[in-house]
Order: C-alpha cells, then sequence, then structure tokens
C-alpha cells in the first residue's frame, strides 16, 4: 500500500516505520525534513505526499491539522487516518470533536479515527501484546476506509475493531481524554474495562 504519513514526531515515527518494515511504500511530509529522512528515504511536501498516497496518516499536532490539510489540496477519495489527539494539560479536550473537523476541511476524504488511545511507546512495540492479546484498535469512518485501516491494524499485529462511522469519533476523543487523566493520576485505566464474564 502507498501510506503518506503527514508529520515526523513520536506517531509518526512509530507507525509510519511499522509499517515501512511490513512492505509498504511510505513518504513522508514535514516541516523538518531531515527528520522526516529518518522515517523514510522518500520525503516531499504535504503535496506531494497526498499526491503519491492512497493513505494519509495525519500524525501532526492537534493546533496544525487545518494549516496541514489545507497545504496538502486535494484529498478527494484518499482514506486520512486521524490520530490527532486536541488535548490540553490536565487531560481537557480543546477540541471535542477533531475528526468531524478534519473532514469538513478535508472534503471528499474518508477520514477514520484510530491509533489515538495509546502512547507512542504502544505502537513501537512489535506486536504490541498484553497479558497474551494483542491490543485491540477501534476504527471510526465508513465501512470501506475502515476495511483499509484494519489491513494497517494487522499489520501492527494488533486487532482492528470496527468501532461505528465517523460519528462515533467524538466518544473515541473524550474516552481518550478520560482514560489519560486516570493513568497521570497513577490509576490502573485498563481495569476499568475487563473482560465479560462467560
Amino acid at each position: 500500500m502507498r501510506i503518506g504519513v503527514f508529520g515526523a514526531g513520536g506517531m509518526a515515527e512509530a507507525l509510519g516505520g511499522q509499517w515501512t518494515a511490513a512492505g509498504h511504500e511510505v513518504m513522508v511530509a514535514a516541516r523538518d525534513r531531515a527528520k522526516a529522512a529518518k522515517i523514510s528515504a522518500r520525503v516531499g511536501t504535504w503535496a506531494e505526499t497526498a499526491r503519491a498516497s492512497d493513505v494519509i496518516l495525519l500524525a501532526v499536532p492537534a493546533a496544525s491539522v487545518a494549516e496541514v490539510v489545507a497545504a496538502a489540496g486535494d484529498l478527494a477519495g484518499k482514506t486520512l487516518i486521524d490520530c490527532t489527539n486536541a488535548v490540553a494539560p490536565g487531560a481537557v479536550l480543546t477540541v471535542p470533536d477533531q475528526a468531524a473537523r478534519i473532514a469538513l476541511a478535508a472534503k471528499d476524504a474518508h477520514v477514520v479515527k484510530a491509533f489515538n488511545l495509546c502512547p507512542v511507546e504502544v505502537w513501537r512495540m512489535t506486536p504490541p501484546v498484553f497479558g497474551g492479546r494483542p491490543l485491540a484498535v477501534p476504527l471510526c469512518g465508513s465501512p470501506e476506509a475502515v476495511a483499509t485501516v484494519s489491513e494497517l491494524v494487522r499489520d501492527l499485529g494488533c486487532t482492528p475493531l470496527a468501532a461505528g462511522g465517523l460519528d462515533r469519533a467524538e466518544l473515541m476523543e473524550a474516552t481518550m481524554a478520560f482514560m489519560v487523566g486516570l493513568w497521570f493520576d497513577g490509576h490502573d485505566a485498563q481495569a476499568c474495562f475487563p473482560p465479560l464474564p462467560v
């Protein structure tokens, strides 16, 4: 698959690196071209990377999203993975409907909210397995786009979970803020979600 990565921070490096290792063709666009070159030998502008890619990981700071999407140009027909979190210190959401806003800005792109619930250290694991179970990755978006991103989730050794349409992404964003708040307070957030009794 031809994957574009917008950004060169931790999430871009971790996910882009994993997908490169899985045999995908990865191209990176970032303000810092030197950092981008550490993720992939193929580096381009936002627009060049968008044109060369079928799927794009949006891994830039939340405050930069609108500017980057505008600079990318025509994203029609592209699958755009939103892993951003618009969150301020204290685990407070600054934009409670980030994915929906991205979908409005990236007209005719197929936005999927994914990979926003775990810190970058998890995405560097090969594979992310906890207690003998592969990490489950919820995906919110259209069925076709979710099916595409599900392939990339499996390439990480994770289990994709179709979690509904993009309208459900706002719930995932709120869940992230809630869980991060618990983690920062020293609580075992995973204990909040035990398996169902059989």
